[in-house]
């Protein structure tokens, strides 16, 4: 088969041909037909997190081993099975949940495999879609998808189910009350159509980028403002009429962290997923007299991805724009990608 591999970290991606695996025990072999491209892997690939002050978070010290196919958002045909493997959809297609832990751990047994602390998510710490054929380590990690269109289904496993489990983190906001969202990438996007299908009246975008906000305008932003502006926070304030409950924050830069922090209303929340790096200040004494929470949420867990996948099939959930390319183009998806040149999300297909 063959696989697109990172060597070494900061290091090109390289065409490799690697024999196609046999599946064992409760495994199933899946080959992969659609792949989403992440900004996780931009930092998977440089091998480190920026975590601000000139340190950084060593990816290879934290456990990722190379040679690494990279690709976390999955989808695919299930083509063999374990012996072990119980009802094993073979010739189905179906959605990877790729946030993977040990699977014996109190964390894992209670269904919270994404927060577990020997992690072991395909395309991070084990092998993932940027190849013709994964494994899946069980069948209940494989998820339907039904009649919705693969490719705009594929980012729902990490773009999708990250923000969903954000904006879950977010509420309660009630009529009257706002959500901004920081960022209009495709996580950005996606927040904000699956926000509004939550019922989140008032959803207000915030980029750097025109373009971005117009897209944002499109997946059913309120209202958007544009973060380079002298007086952002102000507009974001008079965006909400001072209620601005809640903000996501899919970027995490230093800059985003700040504004959407200085915005929110007292006792409002200030969830992050985003992991562009660096760090902030924050003074302890407003913590309480602001009431204000600041919430780290890191992807999603597979009940979260299986309520998302259904709300989508609601016909609720604006589709995100995505585009296709063939996964021999995966290196230069990547560097499109770092260079802001996409809008969307782009799938890689097999």
């Amino acid at each position: 088969m063959k696989s697109y591999e990172i060597t070494e970290f900061g290091g090109a991606i390289n065409e490799v041909e690697r024999q196609t695996p046999d599946p064992r025990g409760t495994e199933v072999l899946v080959r992969v037909t659609r792949a989403g491209v992440c900004h996780s892997d931009l930092h998977i690939a440089d091998g480190f997190y920026d975590l601000g002050g000139g340190t950084k978070l060593d990816l290879g010290q934290r456990g990722i081993s190379l040679p690494l196919a990279m690709g976390h958002e999955i989808l695919g045909v299930v083509e063999k099975a374990g012996p072990d493997a119980v009802d094993a959809p073979i010739g189905q297609t179906r959605l990877v949940h790729p946030w993977l832990g040990c699977g014996e751990c109190p964390v894992c047994k209670a269904g919270k495999e994404n927060h577990c602390a020997k992690p072991q998510a395909m395309g991070v710490f084990r092998g993932g879609g940027y190849s013709e054929y994964c494994v899946v380590p069980d069948p209940k990690f494989l998820v339907d998808i039904g009649d919705l269109d693969p490719s705009v289904a594929t980012p729902y496993a990490c773009s999708g189910v990250t923000v969903f489990s954000a904006l879950k983190k977010a509420l309660p906001i009630v009529d009257g009350e706002s959500l901004a969202i920081m960022g209009a990438g495709g996580l950005g996007l996606n927040a904000i159509a699956i926000a509004k299908a939550m019922g989140i009246s008032r959803v207000i975008s915030c980029d750097i980028d025109d373009s971005k906000l117009e897209a944002a305008k499109e997946m059913g932003a309120d209202v958007v403002v544009n973060t380079s502006a002298p007086d952002a926070l102000k507009q974001m304030q008079d965006a909400a009429d001072g209620y601005l409950r809640a903000v996501v924050d899919t970027v995490g830069a230093e800059a985003t962290a700040t504004l959407g922090q200085a915005a929110a209303m007292k006792g409002g929340r200030y969830v992050i997923v985003g992991l562009f790096g660096g760090q902030i200040t924050v003074s302890l004494p407003t913590l309480p007299l602001r009431a204000l929470s600041i919430i780290g949420s890191y992807t999603g867990s597979l009940e979260e991805l299986k309520e998302l996948i259904a709300l989508v099939q609601t016909g609720k959930v604006k589709p995100l724009p995505v585009s296709e390319r063939p996964l021999a183009e995966v290196s230069q998806t990547l560097d499109d990608l770092r260079a802001g040149r996409i809008v969307g999300r782009v799938v890689l297909t097999n």
